[in-house]
């Protein structure tokens, strides 16, 4: 026995002693792991380069950290950069003497329409250096070949593909789906616009929604006919046909409408960018990606006391702190107020890009712009989508700035409640019972219908909501409530006829309305300091590397359908009123 008890302790505190070593070890491996990537990474422009711009990786709103980017980590090695910090790159590449071309390489480009017209125009300004664009592609999207049509030479695999065919919008419709499984979506909504419900109570879009869906499809589709035409030198109407009857069927169907200015290959295309930088024949060219050359230049600002502040809000509006792709109520208002209180920061620019969300959370976020513009000017930039609370929370600011093809406006409130009293009790013979204290103790109950006296309630709280909305949109748009409500409804606009019926100011890039914000606050020089501070990587690895491999399984599985998964996940998790896009905007 006394053995016996020797070799358990014996075998207990080895059992220790490893774990001991071991966590000693894995705490000294990531140490030196996280010391490797976060070391910055300076990277010497040689003479004669050219700045390769791959645009077929994740285009974001900011460049996240990239401490982990290389650590095998579903998720963690996706390539990606901030389209402010990629447009500011290319800026910088046109008076740099060491970039002699860009080389620039898309097929499929991950970012909305309203971004990829900011890359876009950034590099026409580029042009006017002399400096000549290369595009070069085996496969051309038609979101690709958006930007690609700005080079001064677009050029095609022979046996690659263009796709130019229009746009399309389709959306899918749930009723019946939730017939079958005994769900009834209880809507209770205000405005014939705010569409986001009709998923789950019709089987086909309703007139209203085919009006607007026409209306904002059109006007993205006339942004993209005219950028086109203006650098191919193609009339719009002949861009049209063409699109229409589907002639871009070949490759050299491509070339034969000037689509393109030839077939070739790669090494045919990287012979050509050794002339363009002055790079001998049998030589290697030089050349520096969009990534590492803007990560070179981003302390590159004036030492300047005066400073404007950027505030990100990108993705769904929810309560509380949300994280770097998602607008937190108590995040952002923070930032926004901190941003207020500081005396250095002179001006504020509120850049958003979300579909909306929480009404309550907008509300917080739209109180704490009020209050800012009361001290310091407050201009709003609108990227892809800033749409319902995306646009409640820029909607005081002294000046909101769109893109001619950003989703704007959906001015209306709705909530859905399921009832599954049909699912539950007959087909999985499920009952509930209970006792309550009052007559409406369980307003919000899924297991039954609701009353008449509940719905009464729940539409006047939908009512009032939206009353705040259109009295907040009045306010900072100077109109009358009556007209905002005329324009209201849940409509969706694109940019260009924001403007026109007042929910926008300006057509303008992100940069212009930094520029209007110094401007404003009457500043000679100044620096962009960005807010709120991004999540620290680390802490994000731990808090979502089991939500990053959900979602790459789900990604997997439900694949081009994982945006129709999230929505029917996104009906049943939200809570509370939601000022929120009609719908998932899917152009292709």
């Amino acid at each position: 026995m006394k053995d016996f008890f020797k070799y358990v302790f014996a075998t207990v505190v080895g059992f220790v002693l490893s774990m001991f070593l071991i966590c000693i070890f894995f705490i000294v491996l990531i140490t030196a792991v996280i010391s490797s990537v976060a070391e910055d990474k300076t990277v010497l422009i040689n003479s004669n380069s050219v700045l390769y711009l791959n645009l077929d990786q994740n285009i974001r709103e900011r460049t996240p950290n990239k401490r982990f980017e290389n650590l095998p980590i579903i998720g963690s090695s996706d390539k990606s950069i901030g389209f402010s910090d990629l447009v500011r790159a290319i800026k910088k590449a046109k008076t740099d003497p060491n970039i002699k071309c860009i080389y620039l390489s898309t097929s499929s480009p991950s970012a909305g329409k309203a971004t990829l017209k900011e890359i876009r125009d950034a590099l026409i300004d580029f042009k006017s250096s002399k400096k000549q664009i290369i595009a070069y592609s085996e496969v051309y999207t038609q979101d690709a070949y958006y930007v690609a049509s700005a080079a001064d030479k677009v050029y095609l695999n022979p046996q690659g593909a263009l796709e130019f065919k229009g746009f399309s919008s389709e959306l899918m419709f749930f009723k019946g789906a939730l017939e079958k499984l005994g769900v009834e979506a209880q809507i209770i909504r205000v405005g014939n616009f705010k569409s986001a419900v009709e998923p789950f109570i019709n089987d086909k879009m309703s007139d209203y929604n085919r009006l607007q869906v026409t209306a904002y499809l059109n006007g993205l589709y006339t942004t993209f006919l005219e950028g086109i035409s203006q650098t191919r030198h193609v009339s719009k109407d002949s861009l049209f046909n063409i699109a229409n009857d589907y002639k871009i069927q070949t490759p050299k169907d491509a070339l034969n409408y000037k689509m393109i200015d030839a077939l070739r290959y790669k090494d045919e295309v990287l012979d050509e960018l050794k002339t363009l930088s002055g790079t001998e024949k049998n030589s290697k060219i030089n050349t520096v990606s969009i990534n590492d050359y803007a990560e070179n230049i981003n302390q590159d600002q004036p030492a300047a006391k005066a400073k404007i502040a950027v505030i990100y809000a990108n993705g769904d509006i929810v309560g509380g702190e949300g994280n770097d792709e998602s607008i937190g109520s108590e995040r952002i208002s923070r930032a926004i107020r901190k941003a207020r209180e500081d005396s250095s920061i002179k001006a504020i620019v509120l850049r958003v890009n979300s579909g909306g969300g929480s009404a309550l959370a907008s509300d917080v976020i739209w109180r704490e712009i009020v209050l800012s513009k009361k001290v310091k000017p407050v201009m709003a930039s609108f990227g892809d989508v800033a749409a319902s609370g995306g646009y409640y929370i820029g909607c005081a600011a002294d000046s909101i700035f769109v893109q001619p093809n950003t989703i704007t406006g959906s001015i209306g409130v709705f909530g859905i409640i399921p009832n599954f009293q049909n699912l539950l009790n007959n087909k999985l013979g499920i009952t509930f019972d209970g006792v309550k204290t009052g007559k409406y103790a369980d307003i919000m109950s899924v297991n039954r219908p609701l009353t008449p006296g509940e719905r009464f309630i729940i539409q006047n709280d939908v009512n009032h909501v939206y009353d705040s909305f259109i009295t907040r949109v009045a306010d900072g748009r100077k109109k009358t409530k009556e007209y905002i409500n005329s324009i209201g409804g849940g409509h969706v606009w694109v940019g260009t006829d924001a403007v026109k019926n007042g929910l926008a100011d300006r057509l303008g890039s992100f940069n212009d309305s930094i520029t209007a914000a110094g401007k404003k606050a009457k500043l000679k020089e100044y620096r962009v300091v960005e807010y709120p501070e991004k999540i620290d990587p680390l802490k994000s690895l731990l808090d979502n590397t089991t939500d990053k491999i959900k979602v790459y399984y789900a990604k997997q599985e439900f694949g081009e359908n994982y945006m129709l998964y999230q929505q029917m996940k996104k009906a049943i998790i939200n809570s509370g009123l939601q000022a929120r896009m009609p719908f998932e905007i899917k152009v292709q």
